[in-house]
């Protein structure tokens, strides 16, 4: 009889950070791996990479360094106005569809969730939008969530704080509308979101791979893009079918450009390459 051999503790981490968080972590990225934990490795006086997953997979008491873990190994790449054509048709078509929807009462609320928010890019950029179709003369009230494994980004995202850098792809109207800097030595070459923002934005420590959410189940938008493309099959099936429990009926789930053949659910509708709505 042929024995298996017994799993390496590469191998297990890959599992555990699988199950956990649905991301898929090929054996290719032993060096990305071995990159992103060298730190901790080093916090824990420890010879190699190895050494510190031993560590990790066998001490039972290791819950708040295994949250630090997904934070590191997580990605979370994040800009302004990323496929910008989504919130033209957020402005365009979706605002115009809802307010009309719900009559001519009071101002309605929209509601949208940034599924894999990161450090807030996403949200912000649909606020400013939103703001915009405000300030224009739309009548309607807007909130907005934003969702991330990684306590970390969340953290940054509810500073609201970000480099210059990262708002060359603001338009500069709305740089200088939404986003303010300060004389304090210590924030040279940032700039903060303004209030009337970070109000409209609440951000929200969630999971994915959670058996269920705890987010309202009427939301108009969805935005879940470019956070797919790390699951496997199954686990993208499972999530898109929680997430259509909480769009409304006739919301909008929107996802990457490389995630659209992946939305396999009889309730939505594909009326665009990365847009679906919900019967």
């Amino acid at each position: 009889m042929t024995l298996l051999a017994p799993l390496s503790y590469g191998d297990r981490f890959r599992d555990l950070i699988g199950s956990l968080t649905g991301i898929i972590l090929p054996a290719n990225k032993v060096q990305m791996i071995d990159q992103r934990l060298r730190r901790r490795v080093l916090a824990f006086g420890l010879p190699d990479t190895e050494a510190y997953l031993r560590m990790l997979l066998e001490d039972r008491g290791m819950t708040d360094e295994l949250r630090i873990v997904i934070d590191l190994i997580t990605t979370n790449t994040t800009s302004f106005f990323r496929e910008p054509s989504h919130f033209d048709f957020l402005v365009d078509e979706v605002l115009p569809a809802t307010l009309g929807r719900r009559g001519t009462g009071s101002a309605p609320r929209l509601k949208l969730w940034s599924a894999a928010s990161s450090e807030g890019a996403e949200a912000f950029t649909a606020a400013m939008v939103l703001a915009e179709a405000q300030r224009a003369g739309r009548r309607f009230d807007y909130a907005i969530l934003g969702t991330d494994i990684s306590s970390q980004v969340l953290e940054r995202a509810t500073a609201a704080v970000y480099g210059i850098d990262q708002l060359n792809t603001v338009p500069p109207p709305l740089r200088r509308r939404y986003f303010m800097t300060s004389a304090d030595p210590a924030l040279s070459g940032k700039a903060r979101v303004v209030p009337e923002l970070r109000r409209r934005v609440r951000f929200r420590h969630l999971n994915l791979m959670d058996d269920a959410y705890p987010v309202d189940r009427d939301v108009d938008v969805i935005l879940l893009r470019n956070v797919l493309i790390y699951f496997s099959a199954e686990d993208k099936d499972r999530v898109i079918a929680k997430m259509v429990r909480h769009v409304a009926p006739g919301g909008y789930l929107l996802v990457g450009h490389s995630e659209s053949m992946a939305v396999r659910h009889p309730g939505l509708r594909q009326i665009r390459p990365t847009i679906f709505r919900k019967e």
